[in-house]
């Protein structure tokens, strides 16, 4: 009984030590969501530099961007691109293939999902019809087709009238209609329309 006994202790011993490391293992070991809260994860997936990006849509160039630096941010709950050293677009109408609008800026930023997108620092549209718009800041929300900016704006256009909206603008995001906000300027009155007609 006593061989029995002594067995019996052997094995209890050896699982309750057993046990006490496995216990202690677990114990030491970090709690990994703890730790990712305080760590950065809004780290570039992509980073290009140089870069030269042609859009398609049928065969035809819609777009073609270029710009020192460009991000993507992928792995996050809302992804972006951001172009921070600045950005050059030059965009194609399938009505005036040949003489592309542009738009320049110091700063964009895309947010694909939501589709839209923002420019600033000293951007610049040029349309394909001439007009000059020229502002600090401009956003694009490409589900609404619509372009808008609280900034001051000031348009040349290619017969030398300006117009400055003192507290920005909307358009369509073709151009083809805008309104500013607290506007003046010089306006050649040819293209004024007559009343009635």
């Amino acid at each position: 009984m006593n061989f029995h006994l002594k067995k019996y202790l052997q094995k209890n011993i050896a699982a309750f030590a057993g046990c006490a490391i496995f216990f202690s293992i677990i114990s030491c070991e970090e709690d990994l969501t703890k730790l990712d809260k305080n760590h950065n994860t809004n780290f570039p997936s992509q980073i290009i530099n140089n870069a030269n990006i042609i859009q398609r849509d049928s065969g035809f160039v819609k777009l073609r961007a270029s710009a020192p630096l460009i991000e993507k941010y992928e792995y996050i709950d809302s992804p972006y691109v951001v172009a921070r050293k600045g950005i050059d677009i030059k965009f194609f109408d399938k009505k005036k293939p040949n003489v592309p609008g542009t738009i320049k800026a110091k700063y964009a930023k895309i947010n694909e999902q939501k589709k839209f997108y923002e420019a600033h620092g000293n951007v610049r549209i040029v349309t394909n019809e001439g007009q000059m718009f020229a502002m600090q800041s401009v956003f694009w929300d490409q589900r609404k087709k619509e372009i808008y900016t609280k900034d001051t704006v000031y348009v040349t256009d290619k017969d030398g009238s300006t117009l400055v909206g003192a507290n920005g603008m909307t358009a369509k995001d073709d151009f083809s209609e805008y309104t500013f906000f607290n506007n003046s300027g010089n306006i050649n009155a040819k293209k004024i329309p007559e009343k009635g007609k």
